[in-house]
Order: structure tokens, then sequence, then C-alpha cells
């Protein structure tokens, strides 16, 4: 590449970076200042972790009053979130209050049971919608289109914590196919649906859309099959809207992840996060929401620059 032309694709990448390291910036803000928050608000919480092991162990006053020494519980709260911020930024989140232990090998315990899930709700959301909206265009079969419709209004009108309540109570309690706590099964599938109902009418809607444009019906009038219409003609329009709803689902997995955790009883970040609030363990809720935050971000960036890359118009 010479100079010439260097010179003249430099612009116009930068151009087309610039907007992703704005998005960038803004999100880590918003992690940043969640994080923050946070740390204020656990301390505005009546009693401390010292409390707890107070009324655990029988704590004298002055065995409490040097645990709090010792943890720096006794320090200002804007000096607390400095030192603590600063360890942070080493990765180094300290040792759980309550337990002794290092909050990191903490992390390392449930970060894979949350990924894991995470992972397998998406993938079932995702093979699930696309599914059902490919088939309801390319079939027209008047199920499929239903399920269209049934899938949304799912995931607007039902909040997961209570589709859960009542999937404990039908397959775990009445018809004793699952157990109550430990199983993926039955967190995977409730949240999949959720995850399948936030993508299923728009992917209908554009793949619909797209199969009535001229080249769907040129491919169709030269007598190619089916699925290579559909292959080399719709999939590639629902790329794009996918990917974009693909961030939003993400991103409500978190959420939804975290509460059917504590309902099934899953070691993920969001036991650890409950577990964690209740015995007003600050180092542990601190690393958690850091996780989180770090995660959303993550999560935005990358759908943001695939979106980008994938459709021109993102960029423009």
């Amino acid at each position: 590449m010479t100079a010439v032309t260097l010179s003249r694709a430099l612009p116009r990448l930068l151009a087309r970076l610039l907007p992703v390291g704005l998005a960038l910036a803004r999100m880590a803000a918003q992690a940043v200042g969640i994080v923050a928050i946070v740390f204020l608000l656990a301390r505005l919480i009546p009693g401390d972790a010292v409390d707890v092991k107070g009324l655990e162990g029988d704590l004298t006053a002055a065995q409490q009053s040097e645990l709090r020494h010792q943890f720096g519980l006794d320090r200002p709260v804007a000096e607390q979130m400095a030192a603590w911020s600063w360890r942070a930024l080493h990765g180094d989140f300290g040792d759980s209050i309550r337990f002794g232990r290092p909050v990191s090998g903490m992390l390392a315990t449930a970060v894979p049971e949350t990924l894991l899930f995470t992972g397998l709700s998406f993938a079932f959301g995702l093979l699930l919608a696309a599914g059902v909206a490919i088939g309801a265009v390319t079939t027209g079969n008047p199920v499929l289109r239903g399920l269209v419709n049934f899938f949304n209004v799912w995931s607007v009108a039902l909040p997961t914590f209570c589709v859960g309540v009542v999937g404990i109570l039908v397959f775990s309690i009445w018809l004793n196919w699952l157990p109550v706590f430990g199983s993926l099964v039955l967190p995977v599938i409730i949240i999949g649906i959720d995850s399948a109902g936030l993508i299923v009418k728009p992917l209908y809607e554009e793949l619909a859309e797209a199969a009535t444009s001229a080249h769907v019906r040129t491919a169709r009038a030269k007598g190619l099959p089916g699925w290579r219409v559909t292959l080399r003609h719709l999939l590639p329009t629902a790329v794009p809207v996918t990917l974009a709803l693909s961030g939003l689902v993400l991103t409500s997995l978190v959420a939804g992840t975290i509460t059917m955790e504590v309902l099934f009883g899953l070691p993920g970040i969001g036991s650890l996060m409950l577990n964690a609030i209740h015995g007003r363990d600050y180092p542990v809720i601190q690393a958690t929401i850091v996780v989180v935050a770090v995660a959303l971000v993550a999560v935005n960036a990358a759908t943001d620059l695939l979106h980008r890359l994938i459709d021109p118009r993102m960029s423009s």
C-alpha cells in the first residue's frame, strides 16, 4: 500500500472507528458510575459484615472493632473507595470479610457457571427464534405464525421469575421430573423462550419483507429450491437485525440469569451476589457488580462493532 493510498484510507478508517470509540468511552463511564453508586449504596445499608459475623460467632465489641480496623471499615467512605479502586485496577478484589477467602477465587468458581448458563440460554433462544421465524416465512404455516406471536407475548407479559416458580411447582414438585435445585434444564428453557420472544417478531417481519423483494421473487421464478433461496437471499438480510437484537437479548440475560440462579440454586454470579448482600460482604458485592458492569460494556461494544462492520449504513 502506497503512502498516498494510506493517507486516503486513514481518514475513512478513523471516521468509522470514532463512533465506536465514543460509544466505548460512554459505556465505560456508565460502568464506572454503576460501580461507584453500588459502593456507596452498600454502605448505606444498616450494619456490615462484622455485625453479621458478630451475630453468627458471638464476637465481643472489642473483637468487632478490631475486625473493622483490619478490613478498613472504620475509614472514611471516600478513602475506602479510593483504596479499593486502586487494588481492583490491579486485579486484586481483596478477601471476603465473611469467609476470609480471596474474592478472585470465588469469582473464578462462579463466573464459568454463569457463562455456561447464559451461553446455553442464548443459543437455545436464538435457534428457537430463527427456526420459528424462518419456518413461518418460508412455509406460511399458521401454527408457526401463531408461535411467533406467542413467544413475543410471552417475553412481554410473563416475568421469568414467576414462570420459574410455576416451573418448579409443576416439573419438580408435582411431576418430580427435575430436581428443585442445581439443574440447568428448566432455567435454560425458560430464559431461552424469553430470549426468543425478544428476537422472533422483528426477525419474522424482516424476513417477511425480504421475501417479497424483487431479487427473491426472481430467484424463485428461476426455479431455485426453497432452501437455496432461504440461505442465499433471506438469511443475509436478517443478519443485521439479528445481531442488533442479540445485543439487547444478552443485556437482558444478565438480569434474567441472576434471578434464575437464585431461584434454582445455581452457583453462579447471581447466587454469589445475593449471599454477599445478605452478609454485607462488601468486597464480594463490589467485585460481582464490576463483573456484571464489565460484561454489559463488553457485550454492547462487541455487538455495536459487529453491527457496524456488517451493516455499512451504521457508519454513515
